[in-house]
């Protein structure tokens, strides 16, 4: 764990960060929180369970809308919303995934998304409960969380604790499980372990965590859409994962900081800010194929990527 020094640096500067920086980038920040939880719960199945999901914006948006309907329509302090978003994405994800993990590969992929688009077109259809395609509006925080300072050190504190919990499931026997099912499934099930269950598991804990992060998006943004689920809103946490390294656990967060901060800063100069990122993640694949994390860990071999690369590279000489 000393070798982790640099995250206690990093959450001081974090905690002072609202103090020299204006309210703008205070919301740029909160997003950069919110999409970099939604994109390390997506490589909990690309990165440690090898499995690209398509569909994973679903969980993002049930989350979304869980937590925005019960403060629309009821009293439930936002706290307790935000568990609700995540037991009622865990159980979407139970249920999809079921069918899920029994494919592998780019059969995995597609029905992933179309179990993401049979939810997003019910969304987009159903106005009497989530507003249809003109969304859910009005979905205002406590008081005590309406400014931007008091929303990001909220977001802050759930986001750090969910990367905690997720950070250990990943150093947990569990997740080494996950990491030898991802290099030889066959092996793995050879040894007496339940591919598909410890697969299924990790699917479930993948899609809760997305829809804590899609249950701190409604409040943050006064509304909510039913985009959130498209297919499109799933290949966010890809390029994040790209551009960071799905190799190591930070990676996607890494990512997010740097896709978000893009995307701030070149949509106030030219409309065609999509550009700008393609380009980005085509250098990134060309010339950083480990992504930055992946870059920084063989330069510095300090940010937590070094033992799931070692891994990954261990299995491939014993392969071979």
């Amino acid at each position: 764990m000393i070798r982790y020094w640099w995250l206690g640096l990093i959450f001081i500067a974090m905690l002072i960060l609202p103090l020299f920086i204006g309210e703008f980038w205070i919301h740029v920040a909160i997003e950069i929180l919110i999409l970099g939880l939604f994109a390390v719960s997506f490589n909990m199945i690309f990165g440690y369970m090898g499995q690209l999901s398509f569909g994973h914006a679903a969980y993002f948006g049930v989350g979304a809308y869980a937590t925005g309907l019960l403060l629309v329509k009821t009293s439930v302090p936002l706290p307790a919303a935000l568990a609700v978003s995540m037991a009622t994405a865990g159980l979407f994800a139970l249920v999809i995934g079921y069918f899920c993990v029994r494919l592998t590969g780019i059969y995995f992929a597609i029905l992933t998304m179309a179990f993401g688009q049979m939810l997003y077109y019910i969304i987009f259809q159903w106005y009497s409960f989530t507003g249809g395609d003109d969304g859910l509006q009005g979905i205002v925080p406590p008081e005590w969380l309406m400014s931007a300072s008091a929303y990001y050190y909220f977001t802050l504190l759930i986001v750090t604790a969910a990367l905690i919990v997720m950070w250990f499931i990943s150093e947990s026997p569990f997740g080494y499980t996950m990491r030898s099912i991802r290099e030889n499934a066959d092996r793995t099930r050879f040894i007496g372990i339940n591919v598909r269950r410890y697969m299924l598991i990790n699917f479930v804990v993948a899609g809760m965590f997305a829809g804590l992060a899609g249950g701190l998006l409604g409040p943050f943004n006064r509304s909510i859409a039913p985009d959130l689920c498209n297919w499109h809103q799933s290949g966010v946490p890809v390029f994040m994962t790209v551009i960071g390294g799905p190799l190591g656990f930070f990676g996607p967060m890494i990512g997010s900081v740097i896709y978000t901060f893009l995307f701030a800063f070149v949509t106030g100069f030219t409309e065609y800010w999509p550009l700008t990122i393609g380009l980005v993640i085509v250098f990134v694949v060309l010339f950083i194929p480990g992504g930055v994390l992946g870059l920084a860990q063989s330069k510095f071999k300090t940010f937590g990527a070094r033992d799931l690369m070692a891994e990954t590279q261990g299995s491939t000489d014993t392969e071979t």
